[in-house]
């Protein structure tokens, strides 16, 4: 067997049902299915026997442990030549598989990743969310597929490995944030060749609040400190703009009280934000909801980011994270 798509899930059956009737819409079939529960008290095991006619799928009940272990444990399970990890959220096109295949075809590699994209159907605030972590403007559009600045590290709701390479490197660390760029880090340094699939693409849902999307960048900050106490030179500069961001914010407001047009800084990046998502998403209203989404974005990470500095540079603790309950969320 060729493929072996691993899928973590806690809590999401709606989102299995959609992932796996998009694996049934393949154009290539050479591939088993491993869905892995990590502790859920909504079980999704009445979804996955609705497939079982149409897909070799496997389905896997344990105790709560994380996305990192839980991606593990399918992997110990799969048969595939090559593993497929995604997040339970993500939907794929009919020529993910396909995609895949020829890439490798054409150039192999030990591992790989591809974008995401916002579906039609997403709603008006998936859809900010979207535009925040996909827009040069918010992050280089490191997220969006474009080829990277020096490597390119493949995430975890999109990311493919030979399985040889991952069970050579030990599957993902115990890391409850950032696990997936720990294991991206560790495929360089084992002298492994990874590459971008642009278009082995996935839609991806997102959060679904503001609020839940706060707490996702805020440790994800934390997690880029963690990371870089680890792997000091894994740090770029690029990571650090949030950090630069949120401070320039509160000078900003600061700086306000007597002088009000400083706050036409913050305007500025405002009507930027508005104008290219109004236009990229063909919505006002969404290009709203994207300017209060990349600051969410920005001082979330940014505020993560400085926290965990302060806290693991300055003071020496050791590694932490914030909403520990909440990293499905």
């Amino acid at each position: 067997m060729r493929y072996s798509f691993i899928i973590p899930v806690y809590n999401r059956p709606d989102e299995v049902d959609e992932l796996l009737q998009s694996l049934t819409e393949q154009t290539l079939d050479d591939f088993e299915v491993l869905v892995v529960e990590d502790g859920s008290s909504v079980p999704c095991e009445q979804v996955v026997e609705k497939y079982r006619t149409q897909l070799d799928v496997h389905y896997y009940n344990k105790p709560n442990s994380g996305p990192g272990q839980t991606r593990n444990f399918g992997a110990e399970r799969s048969r595939g030549e090559y593993l497929l990890i995604l997040d339970s959220d993500c939907v794929l096109p009919p020529g993910y598989l396909a995609a895949v295949d020829e890439e490798l075809k054409r150039e192999p590699a030990d591992a790989f990743g591809g974008p995401d994209r916002a579906h039609d159907s997403f709603s008006p605030t998936q859809k900010a969310i979207n535009y925040a972590m996909t827009s040069f403007f918010t992050t280089g559009g490191i997220r969006g597929g474009k080829k990277k600045m020096d490597k390119f590290y493949p995430r975890s709701f999109n990311m493919g490995v030979r399985a040889e390479v991952y069970r050579a490197l030990g599957g993902f660390s115990k890391m409850r944030f950032g696990e997936d760029i720990d294991f991206s880090i560790r495929i360089f340094k084992g002298g492994y060749r990874c590459r971008l699939f642009p278009e082995a693409w996935v839609w991806h849902k997102r959060r679904t609040d503001l609020k839940k999307f706060f707490k996702q960048v805020h440790n994800s900050g934390i997690a880029r400190i963690n990371l870089y106490k680890k792997y000091p030179e894994s740090l770029k500069l690029v990571h650090m703009l949030p950090a630069v961001f949120t401070i320039g914010v509160v000078l900003v407001l600061l700086v306000s009280l007597v002088c009000p047009w400083a706050l036409l800084l913050l305007a500025l990046f405002a009507v930027i934000i508005f104008i290219d998502s109004s236009i990229q998403n063909k919505s006002l209203y969404i290009g709203i909801l994207s300017v209060v989404a990349a600051f969410i974005q920005l001082t979330g990470y940014g505020t993560g980011f400085l926290s965990a500095w302060w806290k693991r540079c300055v003071r020496g603790k050791g590694a932490f994270s914030a909403f520990e309950k909440n990293f499905y969320e």
